[in-house]
Parts: structure tokens; sequence; C-alpha cells
């Protein structure tokens, strides 16, 4: 086999894979999906902040608590 074959082979392969992205498995989540707008973007921009925000708390209370009380831990 020569290399312009295997070149062409491997080429058909990826062409054939690209054509089935939107029929397959998720082919149904990626129909469904669009750019979310204005008023969605900032729900979730302020749903993940307040979720870094809770985690951080939780953080900073762990270490203030072992820094603070290490008798007890």
């Amino acid at each position: 086999m020569s290399i312009e074959e295997k070149a062409s082979e491997v080429q058909d392969d990826l062409e054939s894979k690209f054509r089935s992205i939107g029929k397959g498995r998720y082919g149904r989540v990626l129909r469904m999906a669009h750019r979310p707008n204005k008023d969605e973007y900032k729900r979730v921009l302020m749903i993940t902040g307040i979720g870094i925000i809770i985690i951080g708390a939780a953080g900073f209370a762990i270490m203030w608590l072992m820094r603070y009380l290490p008798g007890y831990f």
C-alpha cells in the first residue's frame, strides 16, 4: 500500500466521522444547543459566582478553625 493510498484512507475515515457528528448519541443535544441570551448568561454567571463564594467561605472557615483551634482536631 502506497503513501497516497494510506493518506486517502485516513482522510476518508476522518470525513466519515465528521459527517456523522449530528446523527449519533449527542446529535439531539447538539441540535437543541443554542447561544444563551443576556438573561440566561447573567443567571449562569450569578449561580456560578455564588457557588465559588460558598466554596471559598467554607475553605476559609476550615482554615481558620485549623489555625486557631488546633487542640480540638
